[in-house]
């Protein structure tokens, strides 16, 4: 489990993992505790950083300073709790814009903290590293994607009781917020929405082609895990929950006919709607709908049937990872 849920020492040494993305600012601050950890402070804003950066190709000065204002809460919260190391990954926004170095150098300015730029490959395997055990380790082949806002991760992995073997990885720079910029028209209407989720579809043909992972889905041969606000959304909104909870979304299993459903009720809100329920908000009522197109496109492309909710994912597996690399997982109980 990437969570403990009792009491740790209060001198295990203090961790902090910050990811910075294309739409939101995350950061969680922990302890080791056993073979997991225990979450002590956490943060979560929404920056857009990738605003307009489809259209001009940089990151454009106002983004950049909800960013910076993000990253100096962050850095406030890592003193007060007196963090010891920390890592800040930078993915798709970064990775694309012309700026992007210039940008990561004003962060280190300002807060002190010292962005890597992260590969595609680096952050799905960190994603996998963060809600891998939410997989069936009796079920042998596992597909697991990330929905981010500037790009969408796909993670082929060869499963068992003794851990996971990364197989194959396939990125493209399609994620909510990309989508939501450049066919928001698109999405508007039943028949440009199928076209959408048609392009998208096809974007991950070549990962099937390579993989044939349409002939394993008979025989629980093959799971499906989803890391993403799309889907934590879909399953909060399937639970029909009043208020985002956190212990009831992740590890929730979502069959595609519930996913269907919940895409058919949000495609027939206004965007006022969206905005105003509490497990959307105002700041996600116009990707939700970009996020459930991606979606989609995976759920026909391998029509498993049923896929698994996980509200972890990149921040937990950099939490996982230094502390493996300290040797401090699994050191106290």
């Amino acid at each position: 489990m990437a969570y403990a849920s009792s009491s740790s020492s209060r001198s295990a040494p203090v961790y902090a993992a910050l990811d910075l993305g294309t739409n939101n600012c995350r950061m969680l601050v922990a302890r080791p505790q056993g073979r997991a950890f225990k979450v002590i402070d956490a943060f979560s804003r929404v920056t857009r950083l990738g605003e307009g950066l489809s259209a001009s190709g940089v990151l454009s000065e106002a983004a950049m300073s909800r960013t910076l204002d993000a990253l100096e809460a962050c850095a406030e919260k890592m003193e007060r709790n007196r963090v010891g190391r920390a890592r800040l990954v930078a993915t798709e926004a970064c990775r694309r814009a012309r700026n992007g170095a210039e940008f990561t150098a004003r962060i280190t300015e300002r807060t002190g903290l010292k962005p890597d730029i992260i590969s595609p490959s680096e952050e799905a395997g960190l994603a996998l590293g963060g809600c891998a055990s939410l997989l069936d380790p009796h079920v042998p082949w596992a597909l697991v994607f990330d929905i981010g806002g500037g790009s969408t991760e796909l993670v082929w992995v060869q499963n068992s009781p003794l851990g996971q073997q990364v197989v194959g990885i396939q990125s493209i720079p399609t994620g909510v917020v990309t989508l939501a910029e450049q066919w928001a028209h698109e999405l508007a209407s039943n028949s440009g929405y199928a076209r959408v989720v048609e392009r998208i579809g096809a974007a991950f043909r070549p990962f099937e082609a390579l993989h044939t992972i349409g002939a394993m889905l008979a025989g629980n041969m093959v799971q499906m895990l989803g890391t993403s606000g799309t889907v934590t959304t879909l399953g909060a909104l399937h639970l029909g929950l009043e208020r985002y909870d956190r212990s009831q979304v992740d590890g929730l299993e979502l069959g595609f006919a519930d996913i269907a459903a919940v895409t058919r009720r949000l495609a027939s809100m206004t965007h006022d709607q969206r905005a105003a329920h509490p497990c959307i908000g105002p700041e996600r009522a116009d990707l939700v709908v970009a996020g459930c197109a991606i979606l989609e496109a995976l759920c026909r492309l391998w029509p498993l049937g049923r896929l698994k909710v996980a509200d972890r994912g990149v921040r937990e597996g950099v939490l996982l990872s230094m502390m493996r690399e300290d040797g401090t997982l699994g050191a106290r109980n």
